[in-house]
């Protein structure tokens, strides 16, 4: 990624901003050492990015399960680590574990209400974090990303593995999506 003598804090994504700043290339360092050997990178990897990954999963799947998916995903990391080469940022590469934790954590629990709501029903309520969540999967993981997390486009679209124009999209229908849900609500 960094290349010609430029320094990737200073590398422009398309829209002009830095893709990667000191942080995201301390944490790539660390993650770095650790995946070679050095168990206080690895605690420190964990203390600089855990706020975020948790920020994450409580918004893609919830605040109740958060702290579960984010221990999973530090689980998911450390299994991984020996084939963590570095080609993308340890943020981009954490997020993206993540993601996927999510994504099992939201299938387990849709089989999970499927089997309640067969047996007593279900009824939603409609509070902004239901509202989120009430997205499509696609949808909702672009718009975290982008709009709480706040990651750029182009990173979000590496994170989820889609072309940046698929990213803008899909943040542009969960706008329109929660605004619909949120005045429905609003006049119950």
């Amino acid at each position: 990624m960094c290349s010609q003598g430029m320094s990737c804090s200073s590398m422009p994504s398309e829209h002009g901003f830095p893709v990667w700043s000191a942080d995201v290339e301390d944490l790539t360092r660390l993650l770095l050492a650790a995946r070679d050997g050095d168990p206080p990178a690895l605690a420190a990897a964990v203390r600089a990015s855990q706020a975020e990954v948790w920020r994450l999963a409580s918004h893609l799947v919830s605040v109740d399960d958060a702290d579960d998916v984010t221990q999973d995903v530090y689980l998911r990391a450390w299994r991984a680590l020996p084939n963590f080469r570095g080609e993308s940022s340890g943020r981009t590469w954490l997020l993206a574990i993540a993601r996927r934790a999510c994504v099992d954590a939201v299938r387990a629990r849709v089989r999970r209400r499927r089997l309640l709501a067969r047996v007593v029903g279900e009824h939603a309520s409609s509070d902004a974090s239901e509202l989120v969540q009430s997205l499509e999967p696609g949808r909702r993981e672009a718009f975290v990303l982008t709009q709480i997390i706040g990651c750029s486009y182009e990173e979000t679209g590496v994170i989820c593995g889609v072309p940046i124009g698929t990213v803008r999209s899909r943040v542009a229908r969960a706008r329109e999506e929660l605004l619909v849900a949120w005045r429905a609500a609003e006049t119950g």
